[in-house]
């Protein structure tokens, strides 16, 4: 089978609940991005030089098969974002936390592993915005919404360790 089906030439998309909607949809923004994201991530994965967030991003990345499949379905999806996906990023973020002290404002991309984190950072945040668009319009699991939540912050904190194992970390004071 063909993953080229024509079945797009018209500007309609398959949800993998079956359902046809335009390419423009909202919905489809909304997973779309998180596709973008889980891309971006396999990338920075690649720059990252420690072995720990090298291991958060696989696990993020699964999680964000979770997170479009559940928005690239109407109705219930099979394997969706549960409490403990939620629970488990948020305690790695309080942890992660732990090892700074911020005062100020973090100048972005110290380092190239770091720049990639934070692309993947605005991203997730954009992500967000999708997936809060289409819950105006439909209703979304408060899991996933708290997921892509946190999941921001999460990628912020990899990319500040990354920035302190090279002593690159950088913090601008506001004036």
């Amino acid at each position: 089978m063909s993953i080229s089906t024509k079945g797009g030439d018209r500007g309609k998309t398959s949800l993998w609940s079956g359902e046809r909607i335009a390419k423009n949809n909202v919905r489809v923004e909304a997973y779309g991005t998180i596709d973008e994201l889980n891309s971006h991530l396999g990338e920075a994965k690649h720059y990252v030089k420690l072995e720990k967030v090298k291991e958060i991003i696989e696990g993020i990345q699964h999680d964000l098969f979770r997170v479009g499949g559940s928005l690239a379905t109407v109705g219930g999806f099979s394997k969706p974002v549960e409490k403990y996906h939620v629970d488990h990023i948020t305690n790695m973020v309080h942890e992660l936390e732990k090892e700074f002290e911020f005062k100020g404002f973090i100048v972005p991309g110290m380092t190239l592993q770091s720049a990639k984190l934070d692309i993947a950072r605005t991203i997730a945040r954009r992500a967000e915005r999708r997936i809060l668009s289409l819950a105006d319009e439909t209703e979304i699991s408060e899991e996933v919404k708290k997921y892509i939540n946190r999941l921001s912050d999460l990628i912020y904190l990899l990319a500040r360790l990354e920035e302190k194992a090279e002593g690159k970390l950088k913090l601008e004071e506001w004036k």
